[in-house]
């Protein structure tokens, strides 16, 4: 096996533990805010914790960001290998009952993403990619849609935790919104990725998720060819959290003037 078969072999498989630690706390957690409608749950906690066990015990030498953890624990290994957790992405949806949310693993080196894996455990979808190498949805090959006109596109969006009245992901749906077929919020980052990744959503944008939401599902959509930039089209911060993702890059083209005119919109 090779090196990065098996990082993303290991990748899989701590997405799905961490999945199935979700499924056994259902409906016997308690909840906290750790901000205004920013939830976190001991299912959060232990999911985490089976996953970097998973990873750390394979690879004890390579650093973890985790979303749980304190962010200043979070370096790569001396050898600029980190893993970037987020245990529970959907805790709200987790938290009423809602079956949409998901286990997120990246691996990165020195800045560059390596592998990733998304797991749904409801639906027991694990979506997975390797640099390189294409993406894959239990295994079987996905490519993103070839829509390139935006009247034609299904959308979706988040909304940040305590969202102000002027917040740019407002601002740009209301550009959008009668612009495109439809637009969906679903509440979980990495699985609104996967999905522009497998051809069911064809454009997404945010200004307000963090480099765990993102990590391994921005790799996902780039190796099942779509586009991920920032916001105003220049190349896409892994750790700024801020990006405009698109199926392909004539769709891209054609939304991304829409969200500079939503970010200027008053």
């Amino acid at each position: 096996m090779t090196l990065i078969a098996d990082y993303l072999s290991v990748c899989e498989n701590a997405a799905k533990a961490g999945g199935d630690v979700l499924l056994r706390w259902t409906d016997r957690f308690t909840v906290r805010e750790k901000g205004r409608g920013d939830l976190v749950t001991e299912a959060d906690f232990q999911s985490q914790k089976i996953v970097r066990e998973f990873l750390l015990g394979r690879f004890p030498h390579h650093g973890m960001l985790a979303e749980e953890d304190d962010p200043a624990s979070g370096g790569a290994s001396a050898a600029g290998f980190r893993w970037v957790v987020d245990p529970l992405d959907g805790t709200m949806n987790y938290v009423h009952g809602v079956p949409h949310y998901a286990v997120s693993i990246a691996l990165e080196h020195c800045g560059e993403l390596l592998v990733g894996a998304v797991y749904d455990p409801c639906l027991d979808e694990l979506f997975s990619a390797a640099a390189g190498q294409g993406a894959r949805c239990n295994g079987k090959p996905i490519r993103s849609s070839n829509i390139t006109d935006p009247d034609e596109a299904l959308a979706v969006m988040g909304f940040p935790p305590g969202m102000a009245k002027d917040a740019p992901d407002l601002r740009v749906f209301l550009e959008v919104v009668t612009r495109c077929q439809g637009i969906r919020r679903t509440g979980s980052a990495a699985l609104n990725l996967c999905y522009i990744a497998a051809g069911r959503f064809d454009f997404y944008w945010s200004f307000s998720t963090k480099i765990w939401d993102v990590a391994a599902g921005a790799l996902i959509l780039q190796e099942a060819g779509g586009e991920v930039t920032a916001p105003e089209g220049g190349p896409f911060d892994l750790e700024s959290g801020q990006f405009l993702a698109a199926a392909n890059e004539q769709l891209h083209a054609k939304v991304q003037p829409m969200v500079t005119a939503g970010v200027a919109r008053r």
